[in-house]
């Protein structure tokens, strides 16, 4: 067996072949013509497919890029080793500003804006929300359409300018650590806990596709979760289980985890 059907076929069963499929083209490509390739933005599970090709595969190297440290969604460079140049990312990123006097949108504002111009989430980096505006890093090739074409968020008139990746500003999360006990670790209960809601409705969401655990789409609620893994939600923002303290004397389970909101 191939190592590429090897991979292929460890990433079928968790539904996430095609994006192995893709992420392989890339990476034997570069082998074939010993130089580079990129791929779109991805999330870090994306991410992980693409070291665990990289590891299977002695003659490519890979790095990654996102615009700015600590960026959460990067694009991988698949790189021949025998590639002797510099790897263009093709990233770009833009600056929207609004009064914010008058208007209060969210991430989930201005991505919709984005999309709504017909633009794919996989060209689409990080956003950085700042309390005027957003920084939105992306592909190269549609920063210029973005910003002839984007004049409003929301009800909201925006201006859209570009600016160089030095500019960009580094995160800014607000951090709220929760330290609580829940029933078992199955993902309804502690995300329940986490977010501030009641396990049914948990279970709805769960149900609706609309939470991922580790960046990876799951519909069972049941599922028990461990330290380190990160519950996200749709709108919401993210949970990550720091630490499982042991059990209590009415046999519950002391938790900590950190909302990032």
């Amino acid at each position: 067996m191939s190592e590429r059907e090897k991979i292929l076929r460890y990433y079928r069963a968790s539904g996430d072949e095609a994006s192995a499929a893709k992420l392989l083209d890339l990476g034997e490509s570069a082998i074939r013509y010993r130089r580079y390739k990129v791929s779109d933005f991805l999330d870090p599970y994306l991410y992980s497919i693409a070291e665990t090709i990289t590891a299977h595969y002695d003659q490519l190297q890979l790095l990654a890029e996102g615009g700015y440290h600590g960026a959460e969604r990067v694009k991988a460079a698949f790189i021949d080793l025998n590639f002797p140049g510099k790897v263009d990312f093709a990233i770009a990123a833009l600056r929207i500003d609004w009064d914010s006097r008058y208007y209060q949108l969210s991430h989930r504002d201005v991505l919709g804006a984005l999309l709504g111009l017909g633009l794919k989430r996989e060209i689409i980096g990080d956003l950085i929300m700042n309390q005027s505006g957003c920084q939105v890093i992306l592909d190269t090739t549609m920063a210029a359409f973005v910003v002839q074409n984007l004049s409003t968020v929301g009800s909201a008139p925006v201006s859209v300018t570009t600016i160089a990746l030095e500019e960009i500003a580094a995160r800014e999360e607000k951090i709220k650590e929760i330290k609580t006990t829940v029933a078992s670790l199955r993902l309804d209960v502690v995300a329940a806990a986490g977010f501030g809601t009641s396990r049914t409705k948990m279970a709805d969401e769960i149900m609706a596709d609309k939470v991922k655990v580790n960046w990876q789409s799951i519909k069972n609620s049941s599922q028990l979760l461990k330290i380190g893994d990160v519950i996200s939600m749709h709108g919401r923002g993210r949970v990550e289980v720091c630490d499982v303290l042991g059990q209590t004397k009415k046999g519950r389970t002391s938790v900590c985890l950190k909302r990032f909101i």
